[in-house]
């Protein structure tokens, strides 16, 4: 191993504003504690979140590094104490509590996946935040099975683009609104079963037409404001509504008397508090059931744009546009 650097650049948030504030600075390189690894970042995803943060709306939770970034990949160069899950020079993946805008970044030794030799270092920084965020509130709150219909709010997103592919490898029938006919398209060659331009068509009435007016089991949504009351019309029988953001905002008007005519479960969830063991958990489901699709291949992530590390700003420009399709990461 090359001796490490006492310094390292990193992307701070200067003051609360837009993506102008994030700045270069020079920090110490941190010790890995116990139970922790110290990645050397090839690659960091940008993530709604860390616009979040970015803006003041977000803060870090306790303990937490002030620096966002909320996936990385990379090569493990340190070792904490009791850290035996991998070793110096592996290539990881993991989910962060943040940091990750940086050229060293300390993850959990539990969180680190290895890289497939089917993803390339960019791809593999794209993963983790996405796919934990996918498998966690479609499999194992939303209960999603085999033969299905699942309802993707915001399809061409990163969580989008991966919840499309997980749910059609596992057997589900899935739907998508969308923004463009360019986003609808890209959904389409993912796998989706039918994409709705939310702003030509009403999801509502397509997808009672799209399931011979049974409606959607599992609605995934980032969208939250007047899509709320909307999900209770478009869900099933029992069905379940998982709220994964609130990009419209979060103070809902709805009719709750859907919900009990119809039997359905409205939950949520959000990754970053969660605890350290709570997320090692869903690493380990992840590599016994989706890592297999991943080193096949049939399931990667659909990159849109990386930009090198001191151009952060502009990521977060990208991202707050909404013109993407699929992920954007920061090469380091």
């Amino acid at each position: 191993m090359e001796k490490l650097p006492a310094q390292m650049t990193v992307i701070g948030i200067s003051k609360p504003g837009g993506p102008e504030v994030l700045l270069p600075e020079t920090r110490s390189v941190p010790t890995p504690g116990p139970g922790e690894i110290l990645v050397k970042v090839m690659a960091a995803g940008v993530n709604r979140p860390d616009v979040a943060q970015r803006s003041g709306a977000y803060p870090p939770p306790p303990g937490a590094s002030d620096l966002p970034g909320l996936e990385i990949a990379g090569e493990v160069v340190a070792l904490g104490e009791g850290a035996k899950k991998h070793k110096l020079s592996d290539k990881v993946m993991s989910l962060v509590a943040g940091g990750g805008y940086a050229q060293y970044c300390i993850a959990q030794d539990a969180q680190a996946m290895a890289v497939p030799p089917s993803l390339s270092i960019l791809e593999a920084g794209a993963i983790p935040e996405t796919l934990m965020t996918v498998w966690h509130n479609v499999f194992e709150r939303g209960g999603l099975k085999p033969g299905e219909t699942l309802l993707i709010h915001g399809g061409s997103s990163g969580i989008g683009t991966m919840a499309i592919q997980l749910a059609k490898a596992f057997g589900s029938k899935v739907i998508v609104t969308v923004g463009s006919q360019e986003k609808a398209d890209a959904c389409l060659k993912l796998g989706a079963d039918r994409a709705i331009n939310y702003k030509t068509e009403d999801f509502v009435a397509v997808v009672k037409a799209e399931t011979n007016n049974v409606g959607a089991d599992l609605i995934l949504d980032m969208v939250a404001g007047d899509y709320v009351d909307r999900n209770y019309d478009a869900a099933a029988v029992d069905g379940r509504i998982v709220q994964i953001a609130t990009l419209n905002g979060p103070k809902v008007s709805v009719n709750i008397a859907k919900v009990m005519v119809k039997r359905l479960t409205h939950t949520g969830s959000t990754l970053r508090p969660r605890t350290n063991a709570d997320k090692a958990a869903m690493v380990a489901a992840i590599e016994a059931k989706v890592m297999p699709l991943l080193r096949e291949g049939r399931v990667k992530p659909l990159m849109d744009s990386s930009f090198p590390l001191e151009k952060a700003a502009d990521a977060h420009r990208r991202m707050e546009t909404s013109a993407h399709i699929g992920k954007i990461v920061l090469a380091v």
